[in-house]
């Protein structure tokens, strides 16, 4: 009833004021609309009509503006809804995944790309889980996806760095990390593994400097003597290839840089006897080589000499040079047994039986002890001993052909190397017999560096094998 008085007299008040001021101001205003159209009003209309106008224009705008704004909101609210179920599917995806569900994680992460193709985290999820299975051809292309949706992403590029290494796109997977050092120079991460992949592709020079950086680094002292032991791997690998490539002056600097960092480092010797031996310089290498023997008392320099001085034609100074270790070490078995292998391959019957026959601790390890002793028997014509040995060589399950073993994966070998073939060590391989020859080890995976044949690694088996 307030609301219909009040209206009323507005009303009211308002025919009295217009009716009031109109007869304040008589007369009226010619308004053309076109050149034929012409109106005549009095001013207070044409004061009332402009009011009216303008109220009509400012509810129109404010009505417009407030449908905007409804609009917006429920947009708004559709789309958070839409982001609401699109996190449930990735949440429950990681919740799958992380459960042992795979299919069902995969149905999940999938279910949310449809809503969102370009959900960076969901791609990255279900990349990881294609890798995992195997399916590296599409994990690369969802983490390529992925990269494109948000290109500087540290994690996304790691992630597609093991897409592309476990697909053996080695050149690939060095241009991510590029990428990735890129935008972060220092990411340790992507330093690692970009070294170790030059190091699966023998780019030793490249990762010899990425190494340097790493020693930089602030790590841990435990890590930084590994990775010191590495920078010396690396050194004479870069030293091995120059070699390799023809140029000793250079691969001279980098054997010694090797023998710098590490004083134990056999292979950085050897290499620096094999450019003398290359530049004709025997007696030189010989010299370094004994010296190397008395510091290390390394069997596989006695191997080295012996080789060398049988293809010198002076056997009895390779003879003098064993006995004269021998006289050192009387009750090596290792070096009485190489002594004897050594007569045994010039064919000094009687001399290989006197030494070969007193030898103990080993005749359980070594295939080619038994072997030898039978043929040693048989040419003394004593058959019987000739059979035992034989049996005794039949019997060994355990094969042991190579005279070299890694102390580190025990993986054997007929050639010396610097580096073993099976886990990657340098500087690890001794020389057979050892305390471990007969043990095994179930075959380990190589991991991520693969070691290849190198010119002049092998210090050959220094015997013919029976």
């Amino acid at each position: 009833m307030l609301r219909l008085l009040t209206t009323i007299f507005l009303i009211c008040l308002g025919i009295f004021l217009y009716s009031y001021f109109r007869e304040l101001n008589p007369g009226t205003v010619d308004i053309k609309t076109s050149p034929s159209i012409q109106f005549q009003l009095s001013p207070v209309t044409l004061v009332v009509f402009a009011m009216a106008l303008g109220a009509v224009l400012v509810t129109l705008a404010v009505g417009i503006r407030q449908t905007a704004h409804a609009i917006g909101n429920w947009r708004s609210a559709r789309l958070s809804r839409r982001k609401e179920k699109i996190d449930a599917f990735h949440r429950e995806g990681t919740h799958a995944f992380m459960s042992k569900r795979t299919i069902e994680a995969i149905g999940l992460f999938e279910k949310a790309l449809v809503m969102d193709p370009n959900r960076a985290d969901s791609l990255l999820w279900l990349g990881n889980i294609y890798r995992a299975e195997g399916n590296f051809a599409e994990a690369i292309r969802l983490h390529q996806r992925a990269n494109r949706v948000d290109d500087c992403n540290i994690e996304i590029l790691l992630e597609l760095t093991k897409d592309l290494e476990g697909a053996k796109r080695y050149e690939d997977a060095l241009q991510t990390l590029h990428k990735m050092l890129g935008i972060e120079p220092n990411n340790l991460t992507a330093l690692i593994r970009k070294r170790d992949l030059l190091i699966r592709l023998e780019k030793w020079s490249e990762a010899l400097e990425i190494q340097h950086r790493l020693l930089k680094a602030n790590l841990p002292e435990s890590e930084r003597k590994a990775e010191a032991h590495l920078l010396t791997g690396c050194t004479y690998e870069v030293g091995r290839q120059l070699l390799e490539r023809g140029h000793p002056d250079k691969a001279r600097r980098y054997f010694r840089g090797a023998i710098k960092k590490d004083r134990t480092f056999l292979p950085a010797y050897i290499g620096i006897g094999e450019i003398l031996i290359r530049e004709g310089k025997i007696k030189q290498a010989i010299e370094i080589l004994k010296k190397v023997y008395a510091k290390t008392r390394s069997i596989i320099i006695l191997h080295r000499l012996e080789e060398l001085f049988l293809e010198q034609g002076e056997p009895d100074e390779i003879i003098r040079v064993y006995q004269g270790a021998l006289h050192q070490d009387p009750n090596n078995p290792a070096l009485q047994f190489y002594l004897g292998k050594l007569y045994y391959r010039l064919e000094m019957v009687d001399e290989a039986f006197d030494i070969l026959s007193t030898v103990e601790g080993i005749q359980d390890q070594l295939v080619d002890y038994h072997k030898m002793m039978a043929d040693l028997f048989l040419r003394k014509q004593h058959m019987e001993q000739a059979v035992v040995a034989l049996k005794k060589a039949l019997h060994l399950k355990k094969r042991v052909v190579g005279p070299y073993a890694c102390t580190s994966c025990q993986q054997e070998s007929i050639e010396w190397s610097g580096r073993c073939h099976r886990c990657g060590a340098w500087n690890t391989f001794v020389a057979l017999p050892s305390p471990n020859a007969g043990h095994t080890v179930a075959p380990q995976d190589s991991g991520p560096l693969q070691i290849s044949e190198v010119p002049y690694q092998g210090i050959a088996s220094p015997f013919e094998t029976v």
